[in-house]
């Protein structure tokens, strides 16, 4: 059968669950809107990182969230012999069979679906009392810990022992996982938290990122290799897209509701997901897509973090170093550069899924160091990489005391 016809084959029958995710998101997105304003939760502007004109309701990322539960459920409800698989949890609970446990779909989208949830409760905590950065970890870290609980992380760890010639048994791996998928959870949330600067910004971008991810996920469920996980991929996947597309007509210039950061650290908890779901054979090539595939939010955090070391500040503070502040400062406007980094995530997706399905991973690895050259190369000739220096007494007296 060609290729083309099974891709088909791989969504004919899950389609619907983004259409659910997507119409749940449409719905709840006003909803939530309308008690966002009446709680006077909102985003206030000021002069310098928030130049909206008016105040903006928060709380955007429930939406989402619960558009993506709805497609989650969704899935559940496609799992074939459903109450065999709960029996099989249940029977390996008791036994304590552990690699049973670890690879059983089942537990792994409940244990997204849980951590998902959590990872929105402490973005809104943040939202609505200004969580400090080590709180933020914390719970971050335990979304990790329900992801490795699930069974996320299987393969990433052998994968990366296998690369420093490791041979290490399951109890020993176990931590190693742990500790990979904190580093993932934390890297992300904060990375995409860090993108959502502009309205319909990091919505639309990480949407993209998104189809992306479901166009990896349906050309690896198209060869059948992995049932249970070919499926999940996809499921996570179309529930993902259905839920931000349903928020993002709310959220696009000029936006009614922010996504805030239950909405960017749920976002970002999808992609740390989707990464441990993508190394779950134990296949490099796979993980490093899914990181091309989430370049841009790579770029523009290690451009900020870059920033903020050259100019001696703490690279937690808030400031104007992200890529899409110095478009703004430059002359273009926020339509021009939110449509300007969706072509540029779509590049990056389609880069990420036709190298990783078509190139060997020796010779892509080459191409994405080249192209990172070209792409840090442009941010040094544009001056982008160098921090404003900074104004002396008598010119910060002239400008009013503002940068």
């Amino acid at each position: 059968m060609p290729l083309a016809l099974s891709l088909v084959d791989v969504v004919r029958g899950t389609w619907w669950i983004g259409v659910v995710a997507l119409g749940v998101s449409l719905v709840a997105t006003p909803i939530i809107r309308w008690i966002a304003y009446r709680a006077r939760v909102v985003d206030r502007p000021d002069t310098f990182l928030k130049p909206h004109r008016r105040p903006v309701a928060y709380m955007g990322g429930l939406a989402m969230c619960t558009g993506l539960l709805a497609g989650l459920a969704c899935w559940i409800a496609t799992v074939p012999d459903l109450v065999e698989q709960w029996n099989n949890i249940g029977q390996s609970l008791v036994a304590f069979d552990i690699e049973k446990l670890q690879v059983n779909p089942l537990l792994e989208v409940i244990s997204i679906a849980i951590a998902a949830v959590w990872i929105t409760i402490v973005g809104l905590l943040d939202d609505l009392y200004g969580l400090r950065p080590r709180q933020k970890i914390f719970g971050q870290a335990l979304a990790a810990l329900v992801l490795l609980v699930g069974g996320g992380g299987t393969g990433m760890a052998g994968m990366f022992c296998g690369l420093l010639g490791l041979h290490l048994p399951l109890w020993a791996l176990i931590p190693i996982r742990g500790l990979i998928l904190f580093v993932l959870v934390v890297c992300t949330c904060n990375a995409t938290n860090l993108l959502d600067g502009l309205d319909g910004l990091c919505g639309g971008v990480t949407g993209i990122i998104a189809l992306g991810y479901l166009g990896l996920a349906v050309w690896l469920a198209s060869f059948g290799r992995h049932p249970g996980t070919d499926e999940l991929r996809v499921g996570v996947c179309l529930a993902m897209v259905g839920a931000v597309l349903g928020f993002l007509p709310y959220n696009i210039p000029p936006a009614s509701i922010f996504m805030g950061d239950a909405g960017s650290m749920l976002l970002g908890f999808f992609v740390a997901a989707m990464m441990a779901l993508f190394a779950k054979e134990g296949a490099l090539r796979w993980l490093v897509a899914a990181c091309v595939v989430y370049a841009l939010p790579i770029l523009d955090t290690a451009l900020a973090v870059v920033r903020r070391l050259r100019a001696g500040v703490s690279i937690f503070a808030g400031d104007r170093s992200h890529l899409y502040d110095q478009l703004v400062d430059r002359g273009m406007t926020v339509k021009q550069v939110v449509v300007l980094f969706y072509i540029l995530a779509t590049m990056a997706a389609v880069v990420g899924v036709v190298v990783a399905t078509k190139v060997r991973l020796r010779y892509a690895v080459v191409l994405y160091a080249v192209l990172l050259i070209i792409v840090w190369g442009l941010f040094i000739k544009l001056g982008m990489v160098t921090p404003r220096p900074r104004k002396g007494p008598a010119e910060r007296d002239a400008s009013g005391g503002d940068e």
